[in-house]
């Protein structure tokens, strides 16, 4: 299916491009959440008229991306969590519980799904973590997993 990018999006393209993706991709994620259009000519036309406006809104979010990623990036941030006698953790840390973290620390809104840690979080130890803030700019934070109490 043809679409129409209304945003840089990372391995995809950028604004104004005229893209063939998946039927699936184009309505659920990129057509819902309005970063792209159906690719008919009417559509071609509007967004060549409101490209430079796009762009100035690509520069905008690109902007507040960098003022997250300098509060964010190569800081540490310590999680208690209980474990078991092998150190490993009841449950695995998740993006949300790292959003949250972050909201609670830094006063910033960050949503889960921009979060990527490299491996899953289930033991104790220091994890790299990967923000998306924007498809020019990605943070990297550290999870530090430290045991609140042993159950025997």
């Amino acid at each position: 299916m043809k679409v129409i990018l209304l945003e840089n999006i990372s391995k995809i393209g950028s604004i104004g491009e005229v893209k063939d993706v998946k039927r699936g991709f184009a309505r659920n994620y990129l057509i819902l959440n309005k970063k792209a259009l159906y690719a008919s000519k009417e559509n071609i036309k509007e967004v060549e008229k409101i490209k430079s406006e796009l762009n100035k809104k690509d520069q905008e979010k690109k902007k507040q991306a960098k003022q997250i990623f300098e509060n964010l990036n190569n800081k540490t941030y310590e999680v208690k969590k209980l474990v078991t006698e092998n150190n490993d953790l009841y449950g695995s840390i998740k993006p949300t519980e790292i959003s949250k973290l972050i909201n609670n620390k830094e006063k910033l809104n960050v949503k889960p799904s921009l979060i990527q840690p490299l491996n899953e979080i289930k033991s104790l130890g220091t994890f790299r973590v990967k923000i998306n803030l924007h498809s020019e700019v990605q943070a990297d934070i550290k999870i530090k997993v430290i045991s609140e109490d042993n159950i025997k």
